[in-house]
């Protein structure tokens, strides 16, 4: 048991003033928003349309997200090929892409002037409208559909083989599969997907910014981002940001409520067997979900690359320069985060009582980076100008978003670490900071590299906060490339995305791979 480790006392007691450093970090300047903001009077009809907007596409974009994991991670639960493993690695990639440059992607493809549009011409066919409601949630499932492939493959794979032998001695069909296998698997799985994915729509600020338009389309973010920069109405601000929070709030204590387990039990770890009732024509369609999902992450991320990889040589010296401040911020961001997240990670790991503290430590994701910003320009504004701080505010605030990523990254790999590691440390007499670097954090080296590639990645590409606060020359890459492309200087956004995409997934593998570098465990 974890709890019968020696607990690490130094590292848990840092761990602790880190969780209420990080609590006063969310909620002071929630708290700030809180008491800024006027009543529901103030309102207007568009903020009550940005309202219904956002919980619309949020739940359709949830709702189809979920409804085209099914085939997709049917499938590849189903079917074992050459290449599964590179296709698997594939589902992860949008959720480190950049935002903006997964938008450009789409527009490559699905804009006015993109590759679809261009072959509905050649056929006499009309065009497609991707601006408004439909490229919302367009975009929204290309980034979100991977994820929600993810987690329910999880739940496909950990049905015991000893269930899918047992069925194969009761000579099930695949009406029978479907009934007492997949339908129980889905009713448990997806539910919570659909409202992880939904929470994750409600706080999107770059698709809607770039996709979203005009007033009939326009998120609670970007209203908040409209109050804020363009009429400078911190009292509206503040109401739209205590709205999107109780969305936020709403829909995480509804997939907590929600969240459950699919009932059947462990097994033996014996290896996968064939489905029953599997036929061909199941695996006809199997092939047919697999290749159309994979066009559909594929071929945005190949027209941006193709369209943009020959104007990476001409871009102007601000992009450059944008590129250089992103990555301070992506590593400074990753740093705090780090320091955040271990001793935090280290002091779950070795309570009995967890819930609570990881509770806690996942605050962030029920509060937007957008509100948080605010708050934070109330807070600063009396005794300094925001402006001037916009790059460490822009830091901290990508480190609490990447906050809970860490955590679920590392809190499994420590408590592993303390139960297996801790009663020899124990005998060995090991304490402090010699039990933390011989015992625990060679065991960490992995989720610890992982965690960290994933906060550098996701700083790389934000396009939120530093909206609120830039001024000129003080822009990241993200909002370079957004000034860029609404310049219509569309060549030298399409470079800017190249640089982004490739900055930015070459410091998640940076950080990936250091972790695992020697990492014997």
């Amino acid at each position: 048991m974890a709890s019968r480790a020696q607990p690490i006392s130094g590292v848990q007691a840092i761990g602790g003033v880190f969780i209420l450093l990080v609590v006063l970090m969310i909620l002071g300047p929630l708290i700030a928003v809180v008491l800024r903001a006027e009543g529901f009077a103030g309102l207007r009809p568009s903020d009550w349309a940005a309202i219904r907007f956002t919980l619309v596409q949020a739940a359709l974009s949830a709702g189809v997200s979920c409804l085209a994991a099914i085939p997709v991670a049917r499938a590849l639960a189903r079917r074992r090929f050459r290449g599964r493993g590179a296709y698997v690695a594939l589902m992860g990639a949008p959720f480190i892409l950049p935002v903006i440059v997964a938008v450009l992607g789409l527009l490559a493809v699905f804009g006015r002037a993109g590759w679809l549009n261009a072959a509905l011409i050649g056929i006499g066919a009309g065009t497609i409208e991707i601006y408004g409601l439909f490229g919302v949630v367009l975009a929204h499932v290309f980034l979100n559909l991977p994820l929600a492939t993810r987690l329910l493959l999880q739940a496909w794979l950990a049905i015991p083989a000893e269930r899918v032998r047992l069925a194969h001695a009761l000579n099930f069909d695949g009406r029978a599969t479907r009934r007492h296998f997949e339908w129980p698997l889905l009713r448990a799985t997806l539910p919570g997907a659909a409202l992880v994915i939904f929470l994750i729509c409600t706080t999107s600020f770059a698709v809607a910014l770039i996709l979203g338009g005009g007033p009939s389309a326009t998120t609670v973010e970007l209203a908040i981002y409209q109050a804020f920069r363009f009429d400078f109405d911190l009292g509206r601000a503040a109401l739209l940001g205590v709205i999107q929070v109780a969305i936020c709030v709403a829909a995480g204590l509804l997939a907590w409520r929600l969240a459950g387990t699919s009932g059947f039990g462990g097994g033996l770890d014996r290896p996968a067997m064939a489905w029953p009732g599997d036929t061909r024509t199941a695996g006809l369609w199997d092939i047919a979900a697999l290749v159309v999902a994979g066009l559909f992450i594929v071929v945005p991320l190949v027209a941006v690359t193709a369209d943009g990889i020959g104007a990476i040589v001409g871009l102007p010296a601000s992009t450059w320069q944008a590129a250089l401040r992103s990555i301070f911020v992506a590593l400074g961001s990753t740093v705090l985060s780090v320091t955040l997240a271990l001793p935090i990670a280290l002091l779950i790991a070795g309570r009995a009582a967890r819930a609570g503290l990881e509770g806690v430590g996942l605050l962030s994701i029920a509060v937007s980076p957008l509100v948080i910003g605010t708050g934070l320009f109330l807070i600063v504004f009396p005794v300094a100008d925001p402006i001037a701080l916009s790059l460490p505010i822009t830091g901290v605030v990508n480190a609490l978003v990447a906050l809970p990523f860490l955590l679920r990254a590392l809190i499994p790999a420590a408590t592993e670490a303390e139960a297996t590691q801790g009663r020899l440390a124990d005998a060995l007499g090991l304490h402090g900071t010699a039990r933390l670097r011989h015992a625990i954090l060679p065991r960490l080296r992995r989720p610890l590299g992982f965690g960290a590639g994933l906060a550098a990645a996701f700083s790389m590409g934000d396009l939120g906060v530093i909206a609120l606060f830039s001024a000129p020359g003080q822009e990241t890459l993200p909002l370079e490339m957004y000034r860029l492309f609404g310049s219509y200087r569309t060549n030298d956004a399409q470079g800017a995305a190249v640089l982004l995409m490739a900055l930015s997934l070459g410091l998640f593998w940076l950080f990936d791979r250091g972790g695992r570098v020697n990492a014997s465990l």
